[in-house]
């Protein structure tokens, strides 16, 4: 009997693994992933951040292999649209994006804009206004509307200066180059860390949490293959798995505001 019910019991979990190795991505291959450094999220320092936990957790629930490395924010989006790339982390969706890219969200989060205490400005508005002012902003990076906004009004004036990546954009500003840059949630540590954090502020941007995901190459990865890629990041979202890597690296109230949101 016991041995009869012992066979039942592995012939149960055989068929469920079988089941859950169909429902889950095509393991057939090696993928690619390119991760950008970007405060907390990657640190090429370290070897560590919130998204090469990420892919730790993608790599370890999916059963597939990815290749990990770290590239410029520019250079990965060229890549996934042409396909050599498979995946990215943290990207923001837009119009033209979405021709060549897919997306599985597992972070939200507002966009600010980190400004110089004595310039004694309130609003974007202000900032905009005053011709002296230059703003830094990263390369082929997407922002929130009103900050995308602020871009666009202020290119033709040549009043942007781009850098490759938040290590230095945050030297420029360090140095008095530009007078404000864009920053999410992921950049406070940093400032902290300097002495900047006496002599700047901190404005609104004024728009809603704008959402992050994974980013998916439509051009190496089917439309079902997406949806299942997909359906692995949903999972790690609900039993807590994405909440508790944003724990490790920022205070807990601040890790749960940005991963609860409704897609």
């Amino acid at each position: 009997m016991r041995v009869a019910l012992y066979v039942i019991s592995m012939a149960i979990a055989l068929a469920s693994s079988v089941v859950a190795a169909a429902d889950g991505p095509d393991c057939s291959r090696t993928f690619t992933l390119a991760l950008h450094e970007h405060g907390l999220l990657c640190s090429s320092q370290t070897g560590a951040g919130i998204d090469k936990d990420f892919s730790d957790e993608l790599m370890r629930r999916s059963g597939c292999k990815l290749s990990v490395s770290v590239l410029p924010r520019a250079r990965i989006w060229q890549l996934i649209e042409s396909g050599a790339l498979d995946f990215s982390l943290s990207g923001i969706s837009n119009a033209e994006r979405e021709r060549y890219a897919g997306f599985a969200w597992y972070f939200s989060n507002k966009y600010y804009l980190l400004l110089r205490d004595g310039l004694k400005l309130k609003t974007l508005t202000e900032f905009k206004k005053n011709p002296d002012l230059k703003l830094g902003a990263i390369r082929s990076f997407w922002y929130s509307n009103n900050a995308n906004l602020l871009i666009d009004q202020l290119r033709p004036e040549n009043r942007v200066v781009y850098a490759t990546g938040f290590d230095p954009l945050f030297k420029i500003f360090q140095s008095g180059q530009i007078q404000a840059m864009i920053i999410e949630p992921f950049d406070y540590p940093q400032i902290e860390n300097t002495a900047l954090r006496e002599q700047s502020v901190i404005i609104d941007t004024e728009d809603a949490a704008v959402p992050h995901g994974l980013i998916m190459s439509k051009k190496s990865l089917s439309a079902l293959e997406q949806e299942k890629w997909r359906a692995l990041v949903q999972s790690m979202r609900r039993d807590g798995s994405v909440a508790k890597i944003f724990r490790k690296y920022m205070k807990p109230e601040l890790a749960d505001a940005i991963t609860t949101f409704k897609d």
